[in-house]
């Protein structure tokens, strides 16, 4: 440890001061340690200038904003996303363990800064040819999905979004919460790739949370992944890699772009059993052209394989299976504090609506669930309906689940409805020859009914339903019925 440049920069007070007029401010700290941190800065023609720090706690903790202010002071901002609490310490010349998180302190307060500038409708670069933005959530596939870009030549940049926190979520298990930013910043700055964090916690509860919630209270089966990737996260960082000067947005998912002739549509990676096209058919086509997809190629071994050879920590770690905000929690719970819906005993009843058991409340039920119904019988017994008014829910045996139709609400076309020659009504399901009944044209429709050529065990209300043509999505729509 150098004793010099920490002195220096405890005694430094060139920028310690209160923020300037229109500043991103971003602070870290609390009553764990005691310790703030408060960095400032502006963005003015791509360059952060009139940066400012405020701290309180030990001298290490002064030392430590003073540098980050000073390193970010003059710098471009993606030269500013490359700054971490290792680039800290070093300019403070080493800390000592007992005191290392004095750089962390600073380094979360000035990526906050810099999350709050991403966040802004400031242009924070140039436009440079071959600049790419990756989406890194932190796991195995975005990393790969990065090295992939930066081995053919691409300028990396990784942005992680921040869509959750709560203290009752497994942050760890979590995709898109603070603990995932973090592990996420420094897989980057392990790669020596600038790193971004895109706050979208309240749109993200509004629109995404919010729509969950309501789906189950109304009897429903919402998709949140589906939504969150259609209409919030995509378009949100496709925004952002503009506003970075960016070519593209590059992500980890399994799917492919394919122009029909028309413009790109979505189509099904190499991997079937890994294919994402389903979570990503929301998407619209407008925005596929701006999206690369570099795992669409490759199988999931693969992928493990390639971390594993640039001795990523990451190589072998276990995808989470739970929504990101449930991680580490029940549906039950969430859906108790966060929508209010607490058990209620109501009737089981079977396909002719007679009465033949009890349940605790029709949002624990989704329409083709088997376990967890507590009814013993002769045969397997499935969810057939729920209705949310009268708390009922409907059981019965798998041929009852069986339709040869299936209606659709809220659905958009992005090619003619002659051209649907299949759908696929649940993630891991293979697609059902179909075609739409009446011909609609390109565009949104309240409503359609699509024919299956086979009986299938119908899908759940609420859940999504891509419309295919030669493998392509080709459109939605929500499950009514």
């Amino acid at each position: 440890m150098s004793r010099e440049r920490f002195e220096n920069y405890l005694r430094d007070t060139a920028r310690l001061g209160p923020p300037a007029t229109a500043a991103f401010s971003g602070a870290a700290g609390g009553a764990a340690c005691g310790d703030l941190v408060r960095i400032s800065l502006c963005v003015e023609k791509a360059r952060i200038e009139a940066v400012s720090f405020a701290s309180e706690g030990c001298g290490a903790t002064r030392a430590a904003a003073a540098a980050a202010a000073e390193l970010a002071d003059g710098s471009a901002p993606l030269e500013a996303a490359l700054i971490g609490e290792d680039r800290i310490a070093s300019e403070l010349g080493g800390l000592l363990p007992a005191k290392r998180h004095a750089a962390q302190l600073a380094a979360d307060a000035l990526h906050r800064a810099l999350s709050a500038a991403a966040g802004s409708e400031r242009r924070l670069a140039a436009p440079a040819g071959g600049r790419v933005l990756v989406a890194m959530s932190g796991g195995v596939d975005s990393a790969v999905a990065a090295l992939l870009e930066r081995e053919r030549g691409a300028e990396v940049t990784a942005v992680t979004l921040k869509l959750w926190s709560d203290p009752r979520t497994d942050g760890a298990k979590a995709c898109c919460s603070p603990e995932a930013v973090l592990g996420a910043r420094r897989l980057a700055h392990s790669l020596g790739i600038p790193h971004l964090t895109l706050d979208l916690e309240d749109e993200f509860r509004r629109r995404v949370v919010g729509a969950f919630v309501e789906g189950y209270a109304a009897g429903r089966t919402p998709n949140p992944c589906v939504l969150c990737n259609g209409e919030v996260r995509i378009a949100a960082m496709v925004r952002l890699a503009g506003r970075l000067g960016a070519d593209s947005l590059v992500t980890g998912h399994y799917a492919r772009v394919e122009d029909d002739g028309e413009g790109p549509l979505l189509a099904p990676a190499a991997d079937a059993a890994k294919d994402q096209s389903y979570m990503l058919a929301k998407l619209p086509p407008d925005l596929l052209g701006s999206l690369r997809f570099p795992l669409a190629a490759l199988e999931k071994p693969r992928v493990r394989e390639i971390a594993a050879e640039h001795g990523l920590a990451v190589a072998g770690r276990a995808e989470s299976q739970d929504l990101c905000f449930l991680a580490g929690q029940g549906k039950r719970e969430f859906l108790r504090h966060h929508g209010g819906l607490r058990d209620g005993e109501g009737r089981l009843l079977d396909a002719r609506g007679r009465r033949v058991g009890r349940h605790r409340g029709h949002h624990h039920f989704t329409v083709g669930q088997r376990r967890g119904i507590g009814l013993a019988a002769a045969e397997p017994l499935y969810v057939l309906a729920t209705d949310a008014q009268a708390n009922t829910v409907t059981v019965g045996y798998r041929a009852e689940l069986g339709t040869r139709s299936v209606a659709l609400r809220d659905a958009v076309l992005h090619r003619a409805g002659a051209r649907v020659d299949a759908v696929r009504l649940r993630y891991r399901s293979r697609p059902v020859p179909a075609t739409v009944r009446g011909e609609p044209g390109p565009g949104c429709h309240a409503s359609l009914e699509v024919d299956l050529s086979d009986e299938v065990a119908a899908g759940a209300p609420g859940q999504l339903a891509a419309l295919l043509s030669d493998g392509r999505v080709v459109g939605s729509g929500t499950i009514a019925r």
